[in-house]
């Protein structure tokens, strides 16, 4: 009897058994991306739960219960979801499918030859972001100093501007928001270096390209600063700086909605103090002295569209006397009084699948300079030189997007310069104007997440030159594995004679080729960049003395620069420090403006060297700051002019290599503090710790036969400050940000 039951129960389970497995069917197949089986693509039946993942070789297999129509989802992160229609009956399937690569803008390669990004872009390598560029000794807050310590930017502490590659300082330009910044430098005289106008913490992020930069700029022989303007402050505040140099106060206010701010500052600047407590190279008849206000709004619509203005004026005024190297002259005696406005406003609005950007800037300036000597206790030959110009700048650029990585855009710009130079002692003023009118097209293509391109074309008409040029721009990128990638960017460019030198002789663009090839690797608190680098000069300017003045005579002068450069950024390897090296090797010769041969540059170094490091210490509120910069030495040259205004050469020599070791200490007081009612920071900075007799250069007489070193204003510059903010406690970004 119990071998009956049992027997009947056996029968009973080997039936349900098939019943059960009768009813269940597999689903097999492979999935391949261009011919090669993926793994970890899921594979499911839509809105069920049955499914599997792929394996190494892209096999997948499961089981489901599934009967009739149904759909089989291939997805992954990196690939195209697919969907596939399928019938489930009583049999076995087998389905295999092909999968198409996601394109996406943050996994897209970026293009980056040429140049370095940071801002609060997805697709931007964030190098030197403003906290960055405040906490870099011996940059002093200012961006064009920090820019300094990257490669392919010359150490000049003789005058301002960026020497970018073998490029004079007049090849940088520099725009906000799109529009281009005349005179970003403040008034200056010979041998004493200016500071920004624009203050680093006016901006979200900057793009520094030292070659082969994009279609929608012109004018610049070497490289841009493309700086972007923050949208709007955080919150309501009041900032307050205090220092031996100078005091600074401002607020800034806006809505809860963020949709309207304003706000206001100013500040006075006298070195009279530290003049008496620091020994200066210079001997100052009137101590560096300046004085500046800024105004600024923004308003953002109901569609999005956000309207930004900033406005500034500034004084600054400054006096030097000299001992002078011609015979029966004692001193040479300089003064300077600039004035200066500037004034940008722009608008970005999204249209649809259209981006409209409209900006427009307006620059005055004024730089009268007063000049004599002095020969036994009476001022002798006074002379003036009389600067002033009127720029305006309007550009419209309008982008359509074509897919996620793709773009065209198209835009114009018009530059107007009104210039006029009174010298007393030159029998007439001379006046300059000129108008340049640039079109510009240009196109990202993004064929994978690992290929992408870009495509354009610039051409511009100036009055004063009459004449169109055409300049076609290129670029690409390709991932060569995860973290390796590498860009490739050409381009023509072109510029305008220095307003200086225009003269009776008609002349042309002055044109620069780049080429630039660049390898780079981008992982977790890490980046490495090697690049290099050639640039064709053609049609520079030859330049003559003509009625007290260099005046050019034709564009029969050319050059080149090549080299390489390699930077190292690491946040990761050592606790708490961050770190870069940036190296860069330049071979470069020029025949332009008074050369008469063939010359390396008087304003260039062979080699060049920085190393910036960083390190807050939680427990003592301090952040430590240390940098150190070398170069090779410079030549310098000495030219002469014979009797016809003509240049030749009557002495050249090789300059001591440069070196400087630069460190800051931040100390935030209210470091842990809660509920503290500002924020504080209290800087120390000593510029050239160690004092080194750094030599940027020599002066000559007339004759050619005495001469003297051109000397930094100061070996070695202590500064001390207090910067507070009422409203805003940064505490966590300044040690997120190291300072």
């Amino acid at each position: 009897m119990q071998t009956f039951i049992i027997s009947k129960i056996l029968l009973l389970l080997s039936l349900l058994m098939g019943i059960f497995l009768h009813a269940q069917v597999t689903v097999s197949g492979k999935v391949n991306f261009k011919g090669k089986g993926v793994k970890d693509i899921s594979v499911t039946l839509k809105n069920t739960y049955d499914g599997a993942t792929t394996d190494e070789n892209g096999n997948f297999t499961f089981p489901t219960e599934e009967k009739g129509s149904q759909i089989l989802v291939f997805s992954n992160a990196k690939f195209v979801e697919v969907e596939k229609p399928i019938t489930i009956a009583n049999e076995n399937l087998s389905i295999n499918s092909d999968l198409k690569e996601q394109i996406s803008e943050i996994d897209a390669v970026v293009i980056s030859a040429g140049s370095i990004e940071a801002s609060d872009k997805k697709r931007a390598t964030a190098l030197l972001t403003p906290i960055d560029i405040y906490t870099t000794a011996g940059a002093n807050g200012q961006i064009s100093s920090a820019l300094e310590t990257l490669p392919g930017v010359q150490k000049i502490g003789e005058t301002e501007g960026l020497f970018v590659r073998g490029g004079t300082g007049t090849e940088t330009k520099f725009f906000m928001d799109g529009n281009l910044v005349n005179n970003f430098f403040g008034n200056s005289i010979p041998g004493i270096k200016s500071m920004d106008r624009l203050n680093t913490s006016l901006f979200k992020g900057n793009v520094f390209s030292s070659g082969g930069y994009s279609a929608a700029y012109g004018q610049a022989l070497s490289s841009v600063l493309i700086l972007e303007s923050i949208d709007f402050p955080e919150r309501n505040s009041v900032d307050l700086a205090i220092s031996p140099l100078f005091i600074n106060a401002g607020f800034q206010n806006v809505n809860e909605e963020k949709s309207k701010s304003f706000g206001i500052s100013a500040g006075y600047s006298n070195l009279g103090l530290v003049t008496k407590l620091i020994k200066f190279n210079n001997d100052f008849t009137k101590a560096p002295e300046s004085f500046g206000t800024n105004f600024n709004f923004r308003i953002k619509n109901k569609n999005g569209g956000i309207l930004k203005y900033y406005g500034s004026f500034d004084t600054n005024k400054i006096g030097l006397q000299a001992e002078s190297l011609e015979a029966n002259i004692d001193f040479d005696n300089t003064n300077l009084k600039g004035k200066n406005t500037f004034h940008n406003l722009s608008f970005k609005q999204k249209f649809g699948q259209y981006l409209l950007n409209l900006g427009s800037s307006y620059t005055y300036n004024s730089s009268f300079i007063a000049l004599s000597n002095t020969f036994e206790n009476e001022e002798i030959n006074p002379n003036t030189i009389d600067i002033t110009g009127n720029y305006w700048n309007t550009k419209g650029t309008l982008e359509r997007k074509i897919n996620k990585i793709s773009a065209v855009r198209a835009g114009i710009e018009y530059n107007q310069s009104n210039e006029k130079t009174d010298v007393s002692a030159a029998p007439t003023p001379s006046e300059f104007k000129d108008q340049i009118t640039s079109l510009f097209a240009e196109t990202d293509l993004g064929f994978s997440n690992n290929l992408s391109a870009k495509i354009g074309v610039r051409s511009e008409y100036s009055n004063a030159i009459d004449r169109w040029n055409l300049a076609p721009r290129f670029a690409m990128a390709y991932r060569i594995s995860k973290t390796w990638t590498s860009s490739l960017a050409y381009g023509i460019f072109y510029q305008n004679p220095e307003n200086k030198y225009f003269g009776s002789n008609p002349l042309n663009y002055q044109k620069a080729e780049h080429y630039v090839l660049q390898v780079q690797k981008s992982a977790e608190g890490r980046s490495f960049r090697l690049e290099a680098f050639y640039k064709n000069y053609e049609d520079l300017i030859k330049t003559k003395v003509l009625d007290y003045r260099p005046v050019a005579i034709n564009n029969t002068g050319s050059g080149f620069a090549k080299g390489f450069e390699i930077f190292w950024r690491d946040k990761k390897s050592i606790k708490d420090i961050d770190y870069w090296i940036s190296y860069s090797f330049l071979d470069s010769k020029r025949n332009f403006q008074n050369y008469d041969q063939s010359l390396f540059p008087s304003f260039a170094a062979k080699h060049t060297l920085s190393l910036v490091a960083k390190k807050f210490v939680t427990s003592w509120k301090t952040g430590f700051n240390l940098s150190y910069s070398y170069a090779s030495g410079r030549p310098y040259y000495n030219f002469q002019t014979d009797g016809n205004g003509d240049y030749y050469l009557n002495k050249q020599g090789r300059l001591k290599d440069f070196s400087a070791l630069n460190f800051s200490l931040n100390y935030l007081p209210n470091l842990g503090k809660k509920d503290s009612k500002s924020f504080t920071v209290l800087v120390l900075a000593v510029n050239n710790i160690l004092g080194q007799k750094n030599i940027y250069g020599y002066n000559f007489s007339t004759d050619g036969l005495r001469s003297k070193p051109v000397l930094p204003s100061a070996s070695t510059f202590i500064f001390v400050g207090a910067f507070i903010n009422f409203g805003i406690d940064k505490t966590q970004d300044a040690i997120d940000g190291n300072l």
